[in-house]
């Protein structure tokens, strides 16, 4: 039986990893958050020895591997800003790693990280969880079996409705987060260039907290993409705040809003069969996502997404609202 920490257990994704932990055969030990309402845990591993101050949690760890009880994995799911150190901590400890997305925010940091998988001899994996939505991978295949001269026509979408709670949460902090191009758009991101292949050039026609949008030149297609943290850009039609994700391949819509519900469990038994992602598999997405948010937003001109024409319009919670669409 796997041996398992846990930081990040009051987060918003934790829930996913402890049922991806139970469900796996696995054994949570510890788990660590500042923030106590970890409750969650009565649900999964009700004995879990749990601590709100770091410290304490390492001195325990510690304490199990004297005792010949040390953690074989360190999942992480803490905010976005603590991976890197969190990740080398696990490194040193002795622990393989299982962590959320994004693994850094700046590729340096990734490679930084690939030194001490080296001289730790553990490994990093992180959640790629599209790359096992089964739509996603029949989507894969019906691209590889095309023409490999076809470039395809991409229109990706994705509306996800968050309260005024993100703003002034650490997510709505780009410096912590990455802002909504990183943590919203990451998975996206890097499903597209699983699929496609290579980014060749990138385009952010505008970004501000709550909405951003752009064209990617991939190898074989060409994507215009929208993110938006705000229901006000939800369709009609949709349910009210319901997660919208949606791609058009060549007028064709392939829709992957629903079954999400297991695809934790498939990433942590892949990772645990040896068949994980590792640092190579979300280097791509790690260097897109931090190109497009040190460019310039050039407005609404070529290959632009038609939800970018939506009207903007000022969150008062918002901490900067400066780049705004050129209409």
């Amino acid at each position: 039986m796997n041996k398992f920490a846990l930081i990040g257990a009051a987060g918003y994704v934790a829930p996913r990893h402890l049922q991806a932990i139970r469900d796996t055969g696995g054994q949570l030990l510890a788990a660590c958050d500042p923030n106590d309402s970890v409750g969650i845990l009565d649900s999964y591993f009700p004995d879990t020895a749990f601590f709100n101050e770091f410290e304490r949690f390492d001195r325990h760890l510690e304490k199990m591997k004297r005792q010949g009880q040390a953690i074989d994995y360190l999942s992480v799911c803490s905010p976005n800003y603590l991976h890197d150190a969190q990740v080398r901590y696990g490194l040193r400890h002795g622990a393989d790693i299982i962590c959320e997305k994004p693994l850094v925010l700046n590729p340096w940091n990734l490679e930084a990280l690939r030194k001490v998988e080296q001289e730790t001899g553990r490994r990093i994996w992180t959640i790629l969880q599209l790359r096992h939505h089964p739509h996603i991978v029949a989507l894969k295949k019906q691209v590889a079996a095309s023409h490999p001269q076809h470039l395809f026509e991409v229109e990706l979408t994705y509306i996800t409705p968050r309260g005024p709670w993100y703003y002034t949460s650490w997510k709505g902090d780009e410096s912590k987060s990455g802002g909504i191009i990183t943590n919203i758009g990451i998975h996206l991101f890097d499903m597209l260039l699983w699929i496609f292949g290579p980014l060749q050039q990138g385009e952010v026609h505008f970004r501000n907290h709550g909405r951003a949008s752009g064209y990617l030149q991939l190898a074989r297609a060409r994507v215009r993409w929208f993110l938006s943290i705000e229901a006000v850009t939800l369709p009609e039609t949709a349910a009210p705040n319901a997660a919208l994700r949606t791609l058009t391949l060549d007028g064709e819509e392939w829709a992957f809003s629903e079954g999400f519900t297991s695809l934790h469990t498939e990433s942590y038994q892949a990772i645990l069969d040896g068949r994980g992602f590792g640092l190579d598999a979300v280097l791509p997405s790690i260097q897109a996502t931090h190109a497009m948010r040190r460019q310039v937003p050039i407005g609404l001109t070529g290959l632009y997404h038609p939800l970018a024409e939506l009207p903007l319009a000022r969150h008062p919670f918002e901490r900067d609202a400066s780049w705004e669409p050129n209409l």
